[in-house]
C-alpha cells in the first residue's frame, strides 16, 4: 500500500512539474503585416528574463516567458516591436505577431576632403589614421581607451577611474536593476549573436531601458574613444558597458 501511495505521489509530482514547465513557455508565429508572409530568423528577446530565440523557416518560435514579461522582436528592414505576454496568450496558445516593414531610405554620403594623386605610395601617406589606445591598470580586469597617445592620456584615464563621474553614479545607482542584466545578456548566445550583427543600439536601449544618448555618455565617461562609440557593433558596446559597470561597482564599494 505504501508503495502505491509513493508511486502516486511521484506521478503527481512529475505531472505538476511538467505543468509548471509548460506554463513558463509561450509560442507564436511572426508574419509580415501587409502580406502575411512568414518571417524567418526574427530575433526575439525576453526583456524581463534576458533570454533570446529566433523564428524558424515557418515563422514559429517558442521562448521561456511568464505573464507580463515583455518580448522584443527585431528583424532587418522591419520596425522593432514590443509584445507583452498576457493570460490569454498563455491560455489559448499560439498567437500571430505581425511586423511592419520599413521604407528604406538612402542616407547622405559624406566624402572626406582628401585629394588623391593616383600613386599608392603618396596617397597612402595622405589617408588620415585614427589611433585609439587602451591602457590597463594593475588590479583592474580590463583596459581603458584614452584616445590618441598624448602625454596626458594616461592621467585622463586614471583620473576618470578613481573619480567616477556624477553621471555614471546617477545612471548605475538609479538603474542598478536594469544594469544587473548585463551578465545575463553576455551569457545568452542568441542575444550575443543578435548584438554582434547590429549597430543601431536599439536592442541595448530596450534591454537596459536607457536612451541612445545615455549609452554614448556612459562610454564617454568610461573613456572610450569617439571612434569606438560610433563604429563598434552592439556586442562590443555591451561588453564595454559591462566592463565599466563591473569596475564602477568595485570602486563604489571601496
Amino acid at each position: 500500500m505504501k508503495r502505491i501511495i509513493l508511486y502516486l505521489l511521484c506521478i503527481t509530482g512529475i505531472t505538476l512539474y511538467a505543468q509548471e514547465v509548460d506554463e513558463e513557455i509561450v509560442s507564436g508565429k511572426v508574419l509580415n503585416a501587409a502580406t502575411d508572409i512568414k518571417l524567418q530568423n526574427v530575433h526575439i528577446v525576453n526583456l524581463s528574463q534576458v533570454i533570446g530565440t529566433i523564428t524558424d523557416k515557418n515563422g514559429d518560435f517558442t521562448i521561456k516567458a511568464k505573464v507580463n514579461d515583455t518580448l522584443y522582436l527585431t528583424y532587418i528592414g522591419y520596425k522593432p516591436l514590443k509584445v507583452r505576454v498576457t493570460n490569454d496568450w498563455k491560455k489559448f496558445g499560439d498567437v500571430k505577431i505581425k511586423m511592419t516593414e520599413l521604407g528604406i531610405a538612402l542616407e547622405e554620403v559624406v566624402v572626406a576632403d582628401v585629394q588623391l594623386t593616383g600613386y599608392l605610395e603618396i596617397d597612402a601617406k595622405k589617408i588620415p589614421i585614427y589611433n585609439n589606445y587602451r591602457y590597463s591598470i594593475s588590479g583592474l580586469n580590463t583596459g581603458y581607451e584614452g584616445g590618441s597617445r598624448q602625454p596626458g592620456a594616461v592621467n585622463k584615464v586614471i583620473g576618470a577611474i578613481f573619480n567616477p563621474a556624477d553621471f555614471l553614479y546617477n545612471m548605475f545607482s538609479k538603474q542598478s536593476k536594469e544594469f544587473r542584466k548585463l551578465r545575463k545578456m553576455k551569457k545568452d548566445d542568441e542575444i550575443r549573436n543578435l548584438l554582434e550583427s547590429k549597430f543601431d543600439r536599439a536592442t541595448l536601449m530596450a534591454l537596459l531601458q536607457v536612451e541612445r544618448l545615455d549609452i554614448d555618455e556612459i562610454l564617454r565617461n568610461c573613456n572610450y574613444s569617439s571612434d569606438f562609440i560610433k563604429f563598434a557593433n552592439d556586442l562590443q558596446i555591451l561588453d564595454a558597458i559591462s566592463e565599466c559597470y563591473e569596475e564602477y561597482k568595485i570602486l563604489d564599494r571601496k
